[in-house]
């Protein structure tokens, strides 16, 4: 294959803003980080799905809190899935351009977000 053949697919891939800087990283890496990029998306579905969950079932007479939890939920698994595809682009550009990955502070909000929700609901229903 010639060098006009790998341009023009290089050209076809989506997003350009990730696919047209740099060079061509180990197709390893690129893999990882789309595996990482699932397993957020994952934890997204799995997000949603307890929203729902928590809307359908409810808490007996604690209607409106479930509604909360519910919306909540729904929320961080929407922001999840969000900010999960800019965290993979970000990564691929960096490979792309050999730069250093940059940080992902969903890691660190998720689970504290998740964990306040936590208290709030165990304080609530004791």
């Amino acid at each position: 294959m010639g060098e006009g053949t790998s341009a023009a697919r290089t050209r076809a891939r989506r997003p350009r803003s990730v696919y047209e800087a740099g060079t061509e990283p180990d197709y390893r890496f690129s893999l990882a980080n789309e595996r990482t990029y699932l397993a957020w998306i994952r934890t997204a579905l799995a997000l949603i799905a307890g929203g729902v969950a928590a809307e359908v079932v409810g808490l007996g007479d604690q209607e409106a809190l479930g509604r909360v939890l519910a919306v909540v939920l729904v929320v961080l698994g929407v922001a999840c899935a969000v900010f999960s595809g800019v965290r993979w682009a970000r990564a691929e550009r960096a490979m792309r351009l050999s730069q250093p990955l940059p940080g992902f502070a969903l890691v660190a909000v998720l689970p504290l977000g998740l964990v306040l929700l936590g208290v709030v609901l165990g304080a609530l229903l004791w």
